[in-house]
């Protein structure tokens, strides 16, 4: 019987922290960790909230993971650059909504 509570409460325990774990990775959404990407890249915080929204809304998980995977682009230091490297993915509509937020984005803030 102790032996049975003793396992119980282990399980528990495992659970609590694997929910716990599941909570923390919740907070990190593909906006805010397209943000962070972006703001690594050297653009202003105001550019990169901007683009990381309009890109969230435009482009699928996949090519945002993609896009992420992308290590290059964090060492970009500027838009221009950012850009040519994003090009080096292949996919146009990636191109596209990175321009186009960019273009945008700039001009607003």
């Amino acid at each position: 019987m102790v032996l049975r509570i003793a396992a119980f409460r282990r399980v528990a325990r495992v659970a609590a922290l694997g929910a716990a774990i599941l909570a923390l990775s919740a907070c990190a959404t593909p906006e805010a960790r397209t943000r962070t990407a972006l703001e690594r890249t050297g653009l202003s915080r105001l550019v990169s909230a901007c683009m990381a929204s309009r890109m969230v809304d435009r482009l699928s998980l996949a090519q945002l993971q993609r896009l992420g995977r992308l290590g290059k682009l964090q060492q970009a230091g500027n838009f221009d650059e950012f850009r040519r490297r994003t090009r080096a993915l292949g996919d146009p509509e990636i191109l596209g909504v990175v321009s186009s937020s960019g273009l945008i984005c700039a001009v607003r803030n």
